[in-house]
């Protein structure tokens, strides 16, 4: 039986590429694709694949935030990160998530369907240059929580308000969007910027951007 993975990639180009890339292996069924982290969650719930194959940048709800979606309500569902970022940062955000695997953009053919059969088979999968300074093991997971950064302070509401700063939106905007007041707004964009040493709007554009919470 061939195992069926759901490709979560908002570049279009990437995304035909790695579909025609899976369908020519005998063993690998594309399920479906989608093209941000809510698309992500919604079809992993109706298609069910064994795996999902998830970018971490992609337009509203991102990659990190869909792993943990999808790991809340599939916990035995695979995931295999595939990004650009090659950060101690991002690996251990997508460990934290749930990811079982995380592979670099820049990884050649062979090692990309390595990773998907390594997670596949139950185990964890890190590239080369990523498991230099992270352990590949049963408690990655742990490892990657214990460390902590400033990022690792920020709330998940300061994270949906630094994403709508992000994206342009007024602090009155942002609370009519998340039904609190403008005082509470205004409290949560100041401790952000507290914490996260930034000193204007663009600066937390700039930071959304970095992080993956909007794309430009």
């Amino acid at each position: 039986m061939k195992q069926r993975i759901l490709i979560a990639e908002d570049h279009t180009i990437l995304r035909e590429g790695l579909r025609a890339l899976l369908s020519s292996a005998h063993d690998i069924e594309v399920a479906g694709e989608a093209i941000n982290g809510r698309d992500a969650m919604q079809a992993a719930n109706a298609l069910r694949p064994d795996l999902v194959l998830m970018d971490l940048s992609m337009p509203g709800t991102n990659g990190i935030d869909a792993i943990v979606g999808i790991k809340k309500r599939f916990p035995s569902m695979r995931i295999l990160t595939l990004t650009v970022h090659k950060t101690e940062e991002y690996v251990r955000e997508a460990l934290k998530a749930g990811t079982d695997g995380y592979v670099l953009k820049e990884a050649c053919h062979h090692e990309l369907m390595t990773a998907i059969r390594t997670v596949l088979n139950g185990r964890i999968y890190l590239s080369p240059s990523i498991s230099e300074w992270v352990t590949i093991s049963p408690q990655s997971r742990d490892k990657a929580s214990s460390v902590n950064t400033v990022w690792d302070t920020i709330t998940r509401r300061e994270r949906e308000i630094l994403k709508l700063i992000g994206e342009g939106s007024t602090n009155k905007h942002i609370a009519v969007y998340l039904s609190v007041s403008v005082k509470t707004v205004e409290k949560h964009r100041s401790n952000l910027m507290k914490k996260l040493n930034l000193h204007n709007s663009s600066g937390i554009t700039a930071f959304a951007i970095e992080k993956g919470l909007i794309v430009r």
